[in-house]
């Protein structure tokens, strides 16, 4: 690697720590925000929706890393909507690939943890047991691990869904940001 290629790469992990940092400052108080005035079964399942973004994300880098560019250029050829997108994911799938998995994905899995145990305060209070309690402690346990099986086990899913239908994924992950761009003049990838 010459120092040229060292340099963008530093660059590119300097700005990606940036938006990390400030997404998961953003997320983390939306949702605690959410979250405190909330019932413990609504807290539940926005814990679990936290959950499906990571591994829904997680499934999207890996699907760029898995594609192939070369049935979008046929596409791209017959002017068909998201195909230019999908060849730019696929161009610069390790960089799409740390923004889904790395940004996205850990953040969704750091932010449900401390959802998660939000909510586990809310189910022990709702029972009239405090924090320390053995009712907290079995509820702590089984919410986390219940997370935890639901973002392994679907992240392994998405993997294989990732790897077996990439060109499917990434082919319709570009005709969203085609939308979006046509319609909502938000640039969403760059030419570069």
């Amino acid at each position: 690697m010459d120092k040229k290629q060292l340099q963008k790469s530093i660059k590119f992990s300097l700005s990606i720590a940036v938006i990390t940092f400030v997404l998961a400052a953003i997320f983390s108080i939306v949702s605690s925000s959410i979250l405190s005035g909330v019932m413990s079964i609504i807290g539940l399942v926005i814990v679990f929706i936290i959950v499906f973004i990571g591994v829904f994300f997680d499934m999207l880098g890996i699907a760029a890393t898995a594609a192939d560019e070369v049935p979008f250029h046929a596409m791209a050829a017959e002017k068909v909507s998201g195909s230019k997108q999908a060849i730019q994911i696929v161009r610069n799938a390790d960089r799409f690939a740390s923004f889904c998995n790395d940004v996205i994905g850990d953040i969704s899995g750091i932010i449900s943890g401390t959802a998660s145990a939000i909510v586990v305060l809310q189910i022990s209070n709702g029972f009239g047991y405090a924090e320390g309690t053995s009712f907290h402690l079995s509820i702590n346990v089984i919410l986390t691990s219940l997370v935890a099986a639901l973002t392994v086990g679907g992240k392994a899913l998405g993997k294989f869904l990732a790897i077996h239908s990439s060109t499917n994924i990434i082919f319709i992950v570009g005709k969203i940001i085609a939308f979006s761009e046509e319609k909502f003049k938000i640039k969403v990838l760059s030419n570069k």
